[in-house]
């Protein structure tokens, strides 16, 4: 029964986190929830390992059929795997607490500014090219990587919206280059959980099947139904982050 929830549970979290990410919100309080008596670090570490395969479906998936500007994306990439790592050590150092209660009004102003610019994202028009680009590109992927590695909730979602405003990308467009990024920072913090013995081999295998086709099936809906598709999508998500952090931060 135990993995039968959450199996289901990383079912919906592949689904959610392909379009736009967020995967976190469903299925880490589902493992929470399940096992809560078990040490943190070995159920982030299942996670992970659980939703690195359906983040890196989903990068392969949009590869496909979405124009990937990889010049910029593969430093991004490789950005933001080496501060992921760097993020996930400097946890196990400091305690990431004090970013509990700022990240509510972080995630608001976020929503705020996508629900003023109502243009944003709706057209692919990169604002750079070349060196540029790929700096700036660089730059959201440590920047995220490391924050993804230190603390982590809403860095899908954090990875969509720098893309779409620094770099003009539109809203299927970002979440094609965010699914790149995000599976490099989940394979750094995932060696690392493995390194330290922090996983469930046992649970992840189902988890990472169930997880794989959540991601087919969000992929496809985003492919089909596009950018506006995934700009909606984004905002429920955000809106749902806001919620979700605000009550482990004022109210727990």
């Amino acid at each position: 029964m135990e993995l039968l929830i959450v199996s289901v549970a990383s079912l919906f979290a592949g689904f959610v986190d392909s379009i736009v990410g967020g995967g976190g919100l469903i299925l880490i309080p589902a493992l929470f929830a399940t096992f809560p008596n078990t040490h943190p670090a070995t159920l982030f570490g299942t996670n992970k390992g659980a939703s690195v395969c359906g983040t890196a479906m989903a990068s392969w998936q949009y590869s496909q059929q979405v124009r990937m500007r990889w010049a910029a994306l593969l430093p991004a990439a490789g950005a933001g795997l080496l501060a992921s790592f760097a993020g996930a050590w400097l946890v196990t150092v400091i305690s990431p607490d004090f970013l509990r209660k700022l990240l509510p009004f972080v995630l608001l102003l976020v929503l705020l500014y996508t629900l003023a610019k109502k243009e944003l994202g709706r057209t692919h028009a990169p604002s750079y090219s070349g060196l540029q680009e790929q700096l700036i590109a660089a730059g959201i992927g440590a920047v995220i990587g490391f924050y993804d590695g230190f603390f982590g909730p809403g860095t899908g979602s954090f990875l969509v919206f720098l893309f779409v405003r620094l770099l003009g990308y539109d809203f299927l467009s970002a979440s094609a280059a965010a699914k790149l990024v995000n599976t490099a920072t989940n394979l750094s913090a995932l060696a690392l959980f493995i390194v330290k013995g922090h996983i469930w081999w046992h649970f992840v295998l189902a988890m990472a099947l169930a997880n794989v086709a959540g991601s087919l099936l969000g992929t496809r809906l985003a492919l089909k139904h596009g950018t506006g598709f995934v700009r909606i999508v984004f905002l429920l998500v955000v809106s749902a982050l806001i919620l979700k952090t605000s009550y482990d931060a004022f109210m727990r």
